[in-house]
């Protein structure tokens, strides 16, 4: 079933949100002090476009104490933009039947796309010991 899902979401939606997080990503690494945001972006250009069996969850390992400064500017440059492009997918995708798991997966995104830092996108079936699981798809 993840894989049909997986198909599905690639060809109507995935394929579009990772090239707009590509070049987010693109863009963030021009200058040098926001090629963070940029390697951010490209890992969640990875996430957009194969998201079902994968779970985002809370980095405990390390503590980052610029995470929090990093996520509000991120949000306010690039994390509110790429929600409301979630949000018009979604709403798209959530006029047909078959469209709402997809619109579904796609507002669960939106958490991780407004606040990247201090997360990590793994397997399901791999969520290391002692790690939060923030969205599970």
């Amino acid at each position: 079933m993840k894989l049909l899902l997986n198909l599905i979401w690639f060809f109507l939606a995935g394929l579009w949100l990772a090239i707009v997080y590509f070049v987010f990503g693109v863009v963030a690494c021009i200058f040098i002090i926001t090629i963070p945001a940029g390697v951010a972006s490209f890992r969640m250009a990875n996430y957009a476009l194969w998201p079902f069996g994968r779970t985002v969850v809370r980095e405990t390992g390390r503590v980052r104490s610029l995470s929090g400064v990093t996520n509000v500017i991120w949000f306010l440059v690039a994390g509110l933009w790429l929600a409301i492009g979630h949000l018009t997918t979604a709403a798209a995708q959530a006029i047909t039947i078959v469209g709402i798991p997809l619109a579904i997966a796609n507002v669960k995104m939106i958490p991780v796309t407004c606040f990247p830092f201090g997360k990590r996108v793994v397997d399901s079936d791999h969520v290391p010991a002692g790690w939060e699981p923030m969205v599970r798809m």
